[in-house]
C-alpha cells in the first residue's frame, strides 16, 4: 500500500518529481499552507486533495507522513508534533534554532518508533556522491582536511512583498555565528564516514554590510574531528558578490578536489570541479596538473549516470542549489520508512550537523573560544555544552 504524505510549506512543492516518479509506494494527499490563495494555487497545480492552514489539524488526519519545510523556528516543534501522532517526519534544514531543541528532537524519534530523516539536499549532489565515492574506493588515500563555503547574499529576502519583516531577519541575520553550515558539514561528515565533530571555534569579521543586524559578513569556523582532522566552513550571507553556496575541498594523502571558484550552478560547474590523484611518486608541484572531477562519473550509482527524468527536470528547471539532489533525497526517505534502507541522515546526524551553528554562536560571543560538541548518542547527562 502507498504511504500517504503530506507537506507542510510551499518550498516542500520543489520535491514533487521525486514523489511523482514513485507513486506506487507514496501519493501526496495533502497539503498545509499558511497562505490560503498559495494553498489553493498550488494544491490545484499538483491535484493535492486535503488542503490545511493549520499543521496540527494535517497530522490529525490519516496520513502516514509529512514532508516540513516551513520556517526554521518551526522545524523542532513541528516535528515533535508529528511524531507524537505517530507520523514519519522528512524534515527541512536546520534540524532546531537551540540546542534545547536539539536535545528534545533526539529524545523524541528514540522515544517513537517513527522514521526522522533531515533533508539535507547537498549530500545528493552528484559531486558530492561522486566524491563519496573515490574516497571509498582510495583515490584520496587518506582524507585529512576539508573546507567548505556557503556564500549567498540574502538581504533581498528579509523583508516580504507586503513590507513585514520576514522570520529570517531573527532566526538568521538576528543571530550571530555560521547560523546556516549543514550545507556545507553535510556531505564533508559523509566523507568522513565514522569520524566525528569533538569540537570548534567561530571568527566573525564584524557587520561592515548591514550593521543594523547582528549577523556578521563572514563567520568562519574551525572544525577538528574526534580523529584530529580538520575542517574549515565559511557561512556569509551579507556580503554584495556573486552566489559561491557550493565550493567544497578535499585533501589526502594521495589527492585532492577543488570546486570552482565562479557562479553557482549548472553552468559549467561540472567542467569546471578539478581533481588531482597521485601515482605515489614526489614531483615538484609547479610540474602536476588537474583533470576534471568528471572523469571519475563512472564510479556514480546508475541512477545519477542515467538521471531520471524527474531529477532532470529538478536541475534543468534551476535546482542550482542541489543540481538534482532534491530527487534523490525524497525517494531515501521512502526506502528507509519501507525498510529497504538505513536512514541515511538520522537524528544524531542532524543534531550534530545543526550543533555546529549552534555552537558557532557560543564560540564568536566568548571571544571565539573553542566549544566541544555534546555526545547526542548518550544520555542527558553527555548534552552538556563545554566552553
Amino acid at each position: 500500500m502507498a504511504i500517504k504524505l503530506g507537506i507542510a510549506g510551499a518550498r516542500g512543492l520543489v520535491y514533487m518529481p521525486g514523489f511523482l516518479d514513485m507513486q506506487d509506494d507514496v501519493n501526496v494527499t495533502a497539503f498545509c499552507e499558511l497562505n490560503p490563495d498559495l494553498l489553493e494555487k498550488k494544491a490545484d497545480a499538483f491535484n493535492i486533495p486535503h488542503r490545511y492552514r493549520i499543521f496540527e489539524d494535517m497530522c490529525e488526519s490519516d496520513i502516514d507522513a509529512v514532508l516540513i519545510a516551513t520556517p526554521m523556528q518551526l522545524h523542532t516543534p513541528q516535528t515533535i508534533t508529528a511524531l507524537e501522532a505517530g507520523k514519519h517526519v522528512l524534515s527541512e534544514v536546520t534540524a532546531g534554532v537551540s540546542m534545547d531543541e536539539l536535545f528534545w528532537l533526539k529524545e523524541a524519534v528514540e522515544k517513537q518508533d517513527k522514521v526522522y530523516m533531515m533533508c539535507e539536499n547537498y549530500c545528493y549532489r552528484p559531486d558530492s556522491v561522486l566524491i563519496g565515492k573515490l574516497v571509498e574506493k582510495g583515490y584520496f588515500g587518506e582524507i585529512y582536511y576539508a573546507e567548505a563555503e556557503y556564500i549567498e547574499d540574502i538581504r533581498n529576502w528579509l523583508v516580504y512583498p507586503n513590507g513585514r519583516k520576514s522570520w529570517r531577519q531573527y532566526w538568521q541575520v538576528g543571530k550571530r555565528g555560521a547560523f546556516y553550515p549543514t550545507h556545507s558539514i553535510g556531505p564533508i561528515m559523509k566523507w568522513f564516514e565514522g569520524d566525528a565533530i569533538d569540537e570548534l571555534c567561530c571568527f566573525g569579521v564584524g557587520p561592515y554590510v548591514a550593521p543594523e543586524f547582528r549577523q556578521e559578513d563572514t563567520n568562519t569556523v574551525m572544525i577538528r574531528l574526534k580523529s584530529g582532522k580538520l575542517i574549515r566552513i565559511r557561512v556569509d550571507v551579507m556580503s554584495p558578490r556573486p552566489n559561491q553556496n557550493s565550493y567544497f575541498m578535499l585533501q589526502g594523502t594521495k589527492g585532492a578536489i577543488e570546486a570552482p571558484r565562479g557562479p553557482s550552478g549548472p553552468e559549467g560547474q561540472q567542467d569546471m570541479y578539478k581533481a588531482y590523484f597521485s601515482d605515489g611518486r614526489v614531483r615538484v608541484s609547479r610540474g602536476l596538473k588537474w583533470e576534471s572531477l568528471w572523469n571519475y562519473s563512472h564510479l556514480l550509482p546508475n541512477n545519477y549516470q542515467n538521471m531520471p527524468e524527474g531529477a532532470k527536470k529538478l536541475a534543468e528547471q534551476g535546482d542550482y542549489h542541489s543540481c538534482g539532489g532534491d530527487y534523490y533525497v525524497v525517494q531515501d526517505f521512502i526506502r528507509t520508512i519501507k525498510g529497504e534502507i538505513e536512514n541515511p541522515v538520522n537524528v544524531y546526524d542532524a543534531c550534530e550537523w545543526t550543533a555546529v551553528a549552534l555552537l558557532s554562536e557560543i564560540s564568536v560571543q566568548n571571544g571565539s573560544r573553542p566549544v566541544k560538541m555534546p555526545n547526542f548518542h548518550g544520555g542527558r547527562k553527555d548534552m552538556r555544552v563545554l566552553l
